[in-house]
Parts: structure tokens; C-alpha cells; sequence
């Protein structure tokens, strides 16, 4: 087999980059290693910034999304059993962010690479990404039992963290920052409508919460808990318990209890590994970095890595130039490293680290306080969580 572009993964970065390379007339095949119903419900993130909205619309992947996903135009902020609104459009010039599950946008980026664009293998497994330092790449992958080679002139690698294609770029080469945090998120999916209309982001003694939602049936819910917990060992009526605590405010607010369908346990780390390109191999999203959901910045950042692919591809085909790849690496490490920061801030910000002394504890309401009553701090925040401008 022989394809412009190889794409290795069928998560959002992968879909989204084929439609783009497809719509711009540049051929590309998908390897994924999951069967398809495995891809479509798969459960991630469900926050994308005003970029990532706009540039699912252009690509021709938004209708369903503006028909059934919930536009927001802030969040609120809770703590010391207060509460703070940031008001999105009006801080950040008409901003806001649209709630559309990760599922769903991989069944509707699916559904047009299917009906209009190049080959889409499932449980099509790279095995190696080899002569990524050579303009002829190569990826090795089993398919329906038998090893083939898709041969490539570009290989961008959206296969995760623990997927081949970072392993290609020589260790020698390789630089990576990380941080691990000492505790997690446990999460649950409700059968209840949300108790907000709005995303809660909970500061609280007894550790973080956050209320959201997945339709306006269903919600979404976090607790902070230590790292390494056995979401089994929560019982529902003891999840709900907990959450309450940590929503507590002085006025008549109430959380609304339901049906718990799933629990799951979210490690909370940081990772980025530079570069992101090597030859003709381009990494996006997970498989070059990493950020703890608190600031909704993980499917956004890989949007914005093959958006930036595409672009400079683009511009290689349309004038001769590889001004643009070779820049590729830089142009999304700085927008991974403000995403990376932002995360750091609200995860710092917002969730109570063990051990953490009354001075600590104070530190972090004063900071809260602080952007409750400062129009730039509150803008900085609004500015950071509708998104970072692409490339």
C-alpha cells in the first residue's frame, strides 16, 4: 500500500487531520487498532474551545455537533461555600465552548471518512514506524492476520501514549518533562439531569469536584481521590454523599441524585516530549503530551497539532516550501506549553494536595478570591480555558 499522508490512530486528532487532508485534496489511509464500536465509545474528553468547534464547522463535521451539543459560555467557580460565574463572551471578545462528547465526534468524523474519504482500517495494528528520518517512511501493521507495510511520504503518529510512533524518534533526540500528581479523579456518568447548567469547578477542604455533563440528561461528575483508589470501592449513595459536601454553598442550591451507569479512575499527569517531529514522522496529541483534564485542554491540544500539520502540508503542496513542517514541532510546543500551564494553574488552584498546611489552604482562596474580584485575572482564566489560538 501507498498513501501521501499515513495516520496512525482513529482517536479525534486522527479523524479530524484525515478530513482536512481529504478536503484539501491530499490522499491518506487511517490504521486503527481498536475494532469500530471499541473507537465510538470510547469515553474522554467533552469540552472543545471555540477553535476546535470552528474547525470541526469548516471541515463539514459540525451539524450534528451545533444540533445536539451544549453551547457554555462560562463556568462557575466554588468555593468557601461561594459562588463566582465567569462570563465567558463577554471576557474574551464573544468566546465560549461548546460540551460534545469525545464519542461523538468520532462517530460523525467516522461517518464521513467512511461515506467520502480514503481508507479507514480497523483493527489494523502498527507494529513500527521505520526510515522516519528518510523521505520514504514506512508503517509496518498487521491486518486481518497478515503483516503489510503502508508505505508514506509523511506518517503523523496520533496513537496515544503507549502507541509505536514516538518510539521511532531516535532516544538521543528525545526530551521529555513530566509531572505525576497524588491523586486522581474519580468520575461517574448519571442517568439525572445536571444540577447546573454550567460546568462547577468545587474547591473544597475535603478535596476537588466537578459537575458536568454529557446531555441534558445525563451528567458528569469528578471527585478528587488518592491516587491509585479502586473506584469499586465507592458505593453510589457514598460518591453522592461526598459530592454534596464538596458542592456545599450558603444559599438554596441543590445536587439532584441518579442513577450511577459507570465509575471510572482518571490518573492526573503532566508529559510532553520534544521534539514532536523527527524526518518526515509528525507526532499529535497524546503521543507527544499530556495534561491533567482540569483545564479541558487534551482533545483541544490535538486538534490544534493537526491543524498545524495540515496547514503547513498545505503549504508545502501549494508553493514548494517546507517553511511550515519544519516549523511544526516549535508552532505546537508553544501553544502545548501554554496548555500545560493553564492546566498546572487550575489543577494547583483547585484540588488540596495531601499534606497540604493551613498556609497552602489559604494561598489557594486568596487566589480564588483574586479572580473573583479582578476583571484581568478572571479575563486571563476566560482567555485560557475557550482556547489558545491554532498555529
Amino acid at each position: 500500500m501507498r498513501t501521501t499522508v499515513g495516520i496512525i490512530g482513529a482517536g479525534p486528532a486522527g479523524l479530524l487531520l484525515a478530513r482536512l487532508l481529504h478536503n484539501a485534496g491530499i490522499d491518506s489511509v487511517v490504521l486503527e487498532s481498536r475494532d469500530r464500536a471499541y473507537v465510538e465509545r470510547r469515553q474522554r474528553a467533552g469540552i472543545l474551545e471555540q477553535g476546535t468547534a470552528d474547525v470541526l464547522r469548516a471541515a463539514g463535521a459540525g451539524e450534528r455537533m451545533d444540533r445536539e451539543g451544549l453551547r457554555h459560555d462560562g463556568i462557575e467557580l466554588r468555593f468557601d461555600r461561594t459562588r463566582h460565574r465567569v462570563d465567558f463572551p463577554a471576557l474574551t471578545g464573544g468566546r465560549s465552548v461548546m460540551v460534545y462528547a469525545q464519542t461523538e465526534v468520532c462517530k460523525d468524523l467516522i461517518a464521513l471518512q467512511l461515506r467520502e474519504g480514503g481508507p479507514l482500517l480497523f483493527e489494523a495494528e502498527a507494529l513500527a514506524v521505520e526510515d522516519a528520518g528518510t523521505d520514504t517512511p514506512r508503517i509496518r501493521f498487521r491486518h486481518e492476520g497478515r503483516e503489510d507495510v503502508l508505505e508514506c511520504s509523511y506518517v503523523v503518529g496520533c496513537d496515544g501514549f503507549w502507541g509505536v510512533a514516538r518510539k521511532a524518534i531516535p532516544a538521543g533526540l528525545s526530551q521529555v518533562f513530566e509531572r505525576t500528581y497524588p491523586f486522581g479523579w474519580l468520575g461517574i456518568l448519571a442517568d439525572v439531569p445536571p444540577s447546573h447548567d454550567e460546568l462547577v469547578y468545587a474547591r473544597h477542604d475535603r478535596g476537588f469536584a466537578l459537575l458536568s455533563m454529557r446531555s441534558p440528561a445525563v451528567s458528569r461528575l469528578y471527585l478528587q481521590v488518592p491516587d491509585g483508589t479502586d473506584p469499586g470501592a465507592w458505593a453510589d449513595e457514598e460518591i453522592w454523599d461526598e459530592l454534596e459536601r464538596r458542592f456545599e454553598t450558603a444559599d438554596d442550591w441543590y445536587l439532584q441524585r441518579g442513577p450511577i451507569t459507570q465509575k471510572t479512575v482518571t490518573p492526573m499527569r503532566s508529559f510532553v516530549h520534544e521534539p514532536m517531529r523527527h524526518g518526515r514522522l509528525f507526532l499529535a496529541g497524546d503521543a507527544a503530551h499530556i495534561v491533567p483534564p482540569t483545564g479541558a485542554k487534551g482533545l483541544n491540544l490535538a486538534a490544534g497539532d493537526v491543524v498545524t500539520f495540515a496547514r503547513a502540508l498545505v503549504h508545502r503542496q501549494e508553493t514548494g516550501s517546507p517553511e511550515l513542517l519544519d516549523a511544526y514541532s516549535q508552532t505546537c510546543l508553544r501553544r502545548v506549553w501554554q496548555a500545560e500551564r493553564f492546566s498546572y494553574d487550575m489543577t494547583t488552584l483547585l484540588h488540596r494536595a495531601p499534606g497540604a498546611t493551613p498556609f497552602e489552604d489559604r494561598l489557594q482562596l486568596a487566589r480564588l478570591e483574586r479572580i473573583a474580584s479582578s476583571r484581568a485575572a478572571e479575563t486571563d482564566l476566560a482567555e485560557a480555558y475557550t482556547g489558545f489560538p491554532f498555529g
